[in-house]
């Protein structure tokens, strides 16, 4: 009987901690991107990385590793990317609408802006 419990708890601890293909595991935070000239560097780093290590072959559990933390970086790269890019375009629209009004001051002062911006990511 104490060896038929022991299985069962132990068959219960392992099903709840195991983690299926389907589901996510988040436990690792990864490189923050908390500027954008960060994530741009980080995004292009991470880059490099993934490809260097999706080249590895065979891919080992230590490399799918090491593509599972890099992914968290990349991640929250994307993520300040994406913002700051969502916040560019609202930017260069405003350049859009101040050039069919012919206004000079919005233009140049939401130009500025963009290129300020733009700039951090191409030169």
């Amino acid at each position: 009987m104490k060896i038929q419990m022991m299985s069962i708890l132990m068959a219960g601890m392992l099903a709840v901690s195991s983690v299926t293909a389907n589901e996510r595991v988040d436990h690792a935070q990864g490189k923050p991107a908390e500027t954008l000239e960060q994530a741009v560097a980080n995004f292009s780093e991470g880059n490099r990385q993934l490809s260097e290590l999706l080249a590895t072959k065979p891919m080992t559990p230590d490399v799918f590793h090491e593509i599972h933390m890099l992914s968290y970086t990349l991640e929250n790269a994307l993520k300040k990317i994406n913002e700051e890019f969502a916040a560019l375009a609202d930017t260069l629209e405003e350049v859009h609408l101040g050039s069919e009004r012919m206004d000079e001051g919005a233009v140049v002062m939401n130009g500025e802006d963009y290129l300020a911006v733009a700039g951090k990511v191409v030169k």
